[in-house]
């Protein structure tokens, strides 16, 4: 049985991360750490969170490791309702957000030979993606809003991000969310302008909050409780910094532009406004697709929360997407289980602190008073 350390990993992801990981010894560790020897067979780091002794002491003993993130499937609902994840990367390189230096995303993409069978593949999945209009979070339902760009020169969806976010500042040196929508707004003149601010902001979690007026100088519309399919179908571009949309865009065959350098950027699939640091070659869609959705993650079942393939998450995530909208009953033991999946975290995590306070608090008596 493998022994893993994982570092990083928030106190609620770990129940989670279990089912990617059957038959496995975990060992997650909080702080940074060297304590651990040649017992230990990977090392595990979530994303670009910083833990110098422990890559350290495992380069010094040559144990292998990997990077993870969620995938590009997720969930129903958001990572911070603390809603189970379908999908994962690990990354013996980097991480596919930070582009600025190399990850195994990069690599397959630069260098992997796309048979004619992964293609025919590759091409099933983006079908079954587009037909049942999964995106990474699949939280909002499909509506059809009454728009008429018929008047203007086009329409331009502008996805808002968490601006504090790793892929906006690794990707796009902290770009602001108002700076892209002014920027879309200065150079297309007469185009209809759809701007979607990332859920997280909307609720007040996350940095990158633009005040609707503010956002109505350069807006036509503001969009927040609707599918990305929604406003794709309305959509004849995508304008991102660095938005996992755009790449969801460009399966549904949308002109996309790129204001920073996200993993699908440059590979002749997108308008770049931002130069790639490192030579890449170009690209069909559906070797993006096969790199991005069936070779770089690893999936588990919506169902049985065991190891599968992608094509099992996208018939099992488009049965739960359905019911989730259409059954309030069953809408509601989802919530109310990541409801109460998020206070047992909550109260599990100030037990903590309590408990390091007492800890501390005990060390400083007795180096008052002695044992």
């Amino acid at each position: 049985m493998d022994n893993i350390y994982l570092f990083g990993i928030s106190i609620w992801k770990r129940e989670r991360v279990k089912h990617f990981f059957p038959d496995t010894n975990l060992t997650f560790v909080d702080r940074d750490s060297d304590s651990f020897d040649r017992s230990v067979d990977r090392v595990i780091v979530w994303g670009r969170e910083s833990f110098p002794k422990a890559i350290g002491r495992a380069k010094e003993l040559e144990i292998p490791i990997l990077f993870m993130e969620d995938g590009f499937i997720r969930s129903i609902s958001l990572g911070l309702d603390f809603a189970q994840n379908y999908s994962t990367v690990l990354d013996s390189r980097g991480i596919y957000f930070d582009t600025t230096a190399p990850n195994d995303l990069e690599d397959i993409l630069n260098s992997y030979k796309f048979d004619s069978e992964l293609l025919k593949r590759a091409r099933r999945v983006q079908r079954a993606i587009v037909e049942s209009r999964i995106s990474k979070y699949n939280i909002y339902r499909d509506k059809k809003l009454d728009i008429d760009t018929s008047k203007y020169k086009k329409a331009i969806l502008v996805v808002g991000q968490v601006e504090d976010d790793a892929s906006v500042i690794y990707g796009a040196s902290g770009m602001k969310n108002l700076e892209l929508l002014k920027l879309v707004y200065f150079s297309n003149p007469k185009s209809y302008i759809i701007y979607k601010p990332h859920p997280d902001t909307v609720k007040g979690r996350r940095e990158g909050r633009i005040s609707k007026r503010e956002a109505l100088k350069y807006a036509n519309r503001i969009e927040t409780k609707v599918s990305i399919d929604t406003l794709l179908d309305i959509a004849d571009e995508v304008h991102t910094i660095t938005s996992l949309v755009g790449l969801e865009a460009l399966l549904r065959n949308k002109r996309v532009v790129c204001y920073g350098v996200p993993f699908y950027a440059g590979w002749g699939l997108t308008c770049d406004k931002r130069k790639i640091s490192r030579e890449r070659r170009d690209l069909k869609l559906l070797e993006l697709i096969a790199a991005a959705y069936i070779l770089y993650p690893k999936y588990i079942s919506p169902k049985s929360l065991e190891p599968c393939e992608v094509e099992e998450v996208l018939r099992e995530l488009k049965a739960q997407k359905e019911l989730y909208h259409s059954s309030l009953k069953y809408r509601i033991e989802v919530n109310i289980k990541n409801f109460i999946y998020k206070k047992s975290f909550a109260v599990e995590r100030n037990l903590n602190a309590l408990s390091n306070i007492f800890t501390k608090a005990g060390s400083r008596v007795k180096k008052i008073f002695g044992d």
